[in-house]
């Protein structure tokens, strides 16, 4: 007999997948979209003459129907930005391994929340912390939004994106690592894991491989299958700062949507010791 607070949770891990499954789907779609009008545009600078056309892509943090007639709204406990806006860069492909994998990295994230600290993991997921280190020296993640929040059976905030969409990503993927840490026990990802997100899609066996810049953060166990690089752990302060986000709750009041805390940060910084 399943009990109440089993099905629960089968419902958000399922809420979950379908997030991943809808946001790969966007993404070829907005490949294939991109590609239609980089073929025209080709041809019409063959004429002598530029003609662009592009479209916005959907918010998947907002909320709609009757989640956006009667959202839920809790204090903002969180800072204003920082000045500054996101850089626009993108990137052909992954960065050459350059980091020492038997080094301790750490990376900082000082958001208008708080500073959430992140020791990572170089020697078992040596692609993904070599991509971070790539990235925030770039300025990648500066005035950047975390831009979900999920409170229900899968606990944790998401951030990475440069869109604050939850469908930008840094040009190029890195191979999914550490899928077989010894954390991940019973299908659940601990709290205070750092791991990625990606496009995998569990029932069709395909997208593997396929993170970008997007990671989450998990402030409370979460049973979800082992499909996401856990790269890290956080800090205890880090905690106590995703704790203040997580009970502030998120725009739509199902459990999945953006945070009501305004998460941005500031600045991130990768240090080795």
């Amino acid at each position: 007999m399943v009990s109440n607070d089993q099905r629960r949770r089968q419902l958000a891990r399922e809420k979950f997948l379908r997030q991943q499954q809808r946001r790969e789907a966007a993404r070829r779609k907005a490949r294939m979209r991109n590609a239609v009008i980089a073929s025209a545009l080709a041809v019409v600078l063959a004429g002598g003459a530029v003609s662009y056309a592009a479209g916005a892509f959907d918010d998947d943090g907002k909320p709609t129907g009757e989640a956006a007639a009667n959202p839920t709204t809790k204090a903002d406990p969180c800072q204003k930005p920082a000045s500054g806006k996101v850089k626009p860069l993108s990137f052909k492909k992954e960065p050459a391994l350059s980091i020492d994998k038997s080094a301790a990295y750490a990376m900082k994230l000082s958001t208008t929340c708080g500073d959430i600290g992140l020791d990572l993991s170089a020697a078992k997921a040596p692609h993904t912390v070599n991509s971070f280190n790539f990235l925030v020296n770039k300025g990648y993640l500066d005035h950047t939004k975390c831009h979900r929040l999920t409170t229900g059976g899968i606990y944790v905030l998401q951030c990475g994106d440069p869109k604050g969409t939850g469908e930008g990503g840094p040009g190029y993927s890195i191979p999914d690592e550490n899928l077989k840490d010894k954390k991940l026990k019973g299908n659940v990802y601990p709290a205070g894991t750092v791991a990625m997100a990606n496009q995998y899609n569990a029932q069709k066996k395909k997208g593997r491989d396929s993170g970008g810049s997007q990671f989450f953060l998990v402030y409370q166990d979460s049973q979800l299958p082992p499909d996401y690089t856990p790269f890290g752990t956080i800090s205890d302060s880090g905690m106590k700062v995703l704790k203040k986000i997580a009970d502030a709750g998120e725009s739509t009041g199902q459990g999945d949507g953006a945070p009501n805390a305004t998460v941005v940060i500031n600045k991130a910084t990768v240090s080795k010791s």
